[in-house]
């Protein structure tokens, strides 16, 4: 029976009354259900089978569109998503320009990367709110690959033009080949995210956590930074990649910081703490205005204003973005010769761009109560990848900024990101050429400006230092090494990090001792609870983590922690007497004193000596030792209390092979020491990991599990009283005198027995028992086996503390 004792008297209680249970008992008890696994012939005649309705349903799970465009409600929604799609239209515009500066690509084709990977989204996509459009974070990856592949050196040429001979760098033939290239990059991120999709393999995106993430994308913000910085001070730098290369970047920056331009610096200045502020002020009174102030469109069209009516490309060399390209190009043919260079950045690329999309969808999927569907998000990301490579558009995903802006003003549907994307057209169309005056500079302080939230990030650093330790250095690793190898090194390096600290979680976990929560069936441990007692004679040892080949050492460590003091310490002074003589072994295995002084009583203060102590080799001579004995009178040996240990396996998730093995030779270690080793709350799939690994023989039987922990202590309290208060030869005699029958007497040889004097001289007479102080009345021989004997001197306290047992020499493999 077990009580549920109330701390609180509002709080509820229960009282439960019920059998204490095996896992063995249990289970004859309670059968399982049967179940039948389906054969592969059944699996495939389900999967493969065809109706019209599965038809349909296949057909609108890869087209999303036909679900939600049949029940668009056009009366509710439409001016808000018109609304929503203009204004969002005017951001991507600028957007798009602004994040073809880093991609290292002409501005005109940001346009362009705005504009196509929208319209393939609005058929196949399943989030409702996201923008797709450049990232940039996507794009300066972009943009890395393309300086690699197409630096300024491969096109230098020489120029004789005033007479003397000067290179130059060749920039059409250097921008038309960057095109390629990008191009040829998205085609290559499509086709990899489109396999991804089709196989089912969004789960990748799980082993992306917020804290590498978070830390990803500040490091991509602060590469971001510094790359629009020389854009602003349009200083003259070389253009680096690879390990370091953002340190390059900054000393060139510096060592030509006297080359600024002064028009650009004022103007890149004055656009950067404008778009600031009113970014702040949209977001401080966000639930007053509608429609946020479209601030990087007013000060776009100013800038332009101002840079065409002073002329400063003429007058102060201003850099401008000169031509944007009006219409439509032909689709290209991407450069399969190409893949094999960028193929792994590609990947990277593609996930990133993948995880980015699908974290700010379900943000705002679980915000308005939708779901969205990882793979086919895998599958419209590719496509609209393949799509817009062939257009010379660079890889598209979504941006924060961006989609806030579709949400917050109004935006319901994708039909907003089609608008916007009308928008962007007739930006293509016909305003393109109005644009050509803009200052480059104004361009990447709009950059600059939309990297505010991605710095804050920086703030979530102590926050999780307090909430998790791993996750804080998971965040600054992943920010560390993506500033100093690359966004791809150290996304990979932030990657491989992470799962080390899940491996050293797994492989390093706590182990504790259990104790009882006085009156109610709850443990906790001991070291944290006050009120926490340790059942008497009993430890309980919680794992938490699944068991295996690689943190095995662990749990046994755990052990020695707990057991130590207990149980390693006499068997050292055991084996220590037996090296020096003091004790030795008879025929039938019985240690004993070699002398009958009783220099013993003084306690052998060397067993506190921890150097001398390990100087004792403690596998010289396995014995077993029955603890509940007394002692001779000469040896002085540290007893062990403890006679039950009980594992804890609520928490224990998997086992292998090698944890199996491991356990069982726990299991006969501890049995050599006379203590019981039990096994309590185990899973059932645990459970039959124990069977198939052959964990049962003639020694380990099943019932050592308990469903909970008290049971296995309620039956181990139990056992020990029934233990305690039996005694083989009594309850022969008791059930003669009953009887009143008279056993045949045959003689037998007593096993050999080395006694202390004390008992040798009060045994000297006949062998008569007698059950409480008075003899029989009558004469009676009693046939006692040597079994009854031995049985006899195991539960009462005449000298046999000590068995010697025929077997290798070792003591406790797991203990040193």
């Amino acid at each position: 029976m077990m009580a549920s004792e109330s701390m609180d008297t509002h709080s509820p209680g229960y009282l439960v009354a019920r059998s204490v249970y095996t896992d063995p008992a249990f289970q004859e008890e309670n059968e399982k259900k049967e179940i039948v696994r389906k054969t592969v012939q059944d699996r495939l005649k389900k999967n493969c089978s065809c109706t019209s309705k599965r038809a349909l349903q296949i057909v609108k799970t890869f087209f999303p569109v036909l679900e939600w465009l049949p029940a668009y409600r056009w009366k509710e929604w439409f001016v808000n998503d018109l609304i929503s799609g203009v204004s969002t239209g005017l951001v991507g515009t600028l957007q798009g320009l602004a994040f073809a500066l880093l991609a290292a690509v002409p501005v005109g084709y940001g346009l362009y990367s705005s504009f196509f990977p929208i319209l393939t989204y609005f058929i196949l996509g399943t989030s409702k709110h996201i923008s797709v459009g450049p990232f940039p974070v996507v794009s300066l990856m972009v943009g890395s690959v393309v300086l690699s592949m197409a630096p300024d050196e491969n096109f230098n040429i020489v120029s004789n033009g005033t007479g003397l001979n000067k290179t130059v760098i060749d920039t059409v033939a250097r921008d038309a080949y960057r095109v390629i290239v990008s191009g040829t990059l998205s085609f290559l991120i499509g086709i990899i995210q489109l396999l991804l999709g089709v196989f089912q393999i969004g789960f990748i995106v799980r082993y992306l956590a917020d804290p590498l993430v978070g830390g990803f994308t500040t490091a991509a913000a602060f590469q971001v930074f510094v790359s629009q910085v020389k854009t602003v001070l349009n200083v003259p730098t070389k253009n680096y990649n690879g390990v370091l290369s953002i340190i390059y970047t900054i000393i060139d920056i510096f060592a030509n910081i006297a080359k600024t331009n002064i028009a650009d610096l004022i103007a890149g200045l004055l656009t950067l703490i404008v778009c600031v502020a009113v970014k702040e002020v949209n977001d401080r009174y966000k639930h007053i205005l509608k429609v946020p102030i479209p601030i990087e469109i007013m000060v776009t069209i100013v800038a332009t204003g101002i840079s065409y009516g002073v002329n400063l490309e003429q007058k102060y060399n201003a850099g401008i973005v000169k031509k944007i390209p009006s219409g439509f190009i032909p689709p290209m043919t991407p450069d399969v010769a190409l893949f094999s260079e960028m193929i792994g950045s590609a990947f990277s690329i593609g996930i990133v761009a993948y995880a980015v999309a699908v974290s700010v969808g379900k943000v705002y999927a679980t915000k308005y109560n939708y779901s969205i569907n990882g793979n086919q998000e895998f599958i419209a990301f590719g496509v609209s990848n393949i799509f817009s490579g062939a257009f010379s558009c660079f890889c598209a995903t979504t941006a924060l900024s961006r989609t806030a802006v579709q949400e917050s003003t109004g935006g319901k549907t994708q039909i907003a990101g089609l608008i916007s994307a009308l928008i962007v057209l007739i930006a293509i169309v016909a305003l393109g050429r109005l644009l050509e005056p803009l200052q480059k500079s104004v361009l990447a302080a709009i950059v600059i400006a939309n990297l505010k939230g991605m710095f804050w990030q920086v703030l979530d650093v102590p926050r999780l230092w307090r909430q998790n330790k791993w996750d804080s250095v998971i965040w600054v690793f992943t920010c560390i090494a993506s500033i100093l190898l690359g966004l791809d090194l150290g996304l990979l390096a932030g990657l491989i990090f992470g799962l080390l600290t899940v491996v050293l979680r797994v492989q390093f976990p706590s182990c504790g001792g259990l104790g009882n929560v006085p009156g109610t069936e709850i443990y906790k441990e001991v070291k944290k609870y006050k009120s926490v007692v340790e059942p008497e004679g009993i430890k309980i040892v919680r794992f938490t983590s699944g068991i295996f080949y690689g943190n095995i050492d662990g749990l046994k460590s755990g052990i020695k922690s707990i057991f130590l003091i207990s149980g390693l310490k006499p068997l050292r002074k055991i084996n220590e007497l037996i090296k020096k003589g003091k004790l030795r072994s008879t025929k039938n295995g019985i240690i004993s004193d070699m002398g009958t002084d009783n220099d013993g009583f003084e306690p052998d203060d060397d067993i506190e000596d921890p150097d001398k102590e390990e100087n004792i080799e403690v596998k010289n001579v396995e014995v077993q030792v029955d603890w509940s004995s007394e002692l001779p009178v000469k040896v002085n040996v540290p007893k062990v209390t403890i006679h039950s240990l009980i594992f804890d396996f609520g928490q224990i998730t998997f086992v292998d092979v090698v944890a199996v093995r491991s356990l069982k030779v726990i299991y006969k270690e501890f049995k050599r020491i006379d203590v019981d080793v039990y096994i309590a709350a185990c899973d059932d799939n645990i459970y039959k990991k124990f069977e198939e690994c052959l964990f049962f023989d003639d020694q380990i039987k099943p019932d050592i599990f308990f469903l909970t922990i008290h049971d296995a202590v309620l039956c181990i309290e139990d056992r020990r009283k029934y233990s305690d208060a039996h005694d083989p030869l009594m309850e022969k005699i008791s059930l003669m005198q009953e009887s009143k029958e008279l056993l045949e007497y045959t003689d037998i040889e007593p096993p050999t027995m080395e006694l202390d004097a004390q008992e040798e001289d009060g045994n000297q007479g006949k062998h008569r028992v007698t059950k409480h102080g008075p003899a029989l009345s009558y004469p009676m021989f009693i046939l006692v086996t040597s079994k009854d004997i031995a049985e006899s001197v195991s539960h009462t306290p005449i000298q046999r503390c000590l068995r010697g047992v025929q077997r290798p020499n070792k003591v406790l493999d797991f203990l040193p």
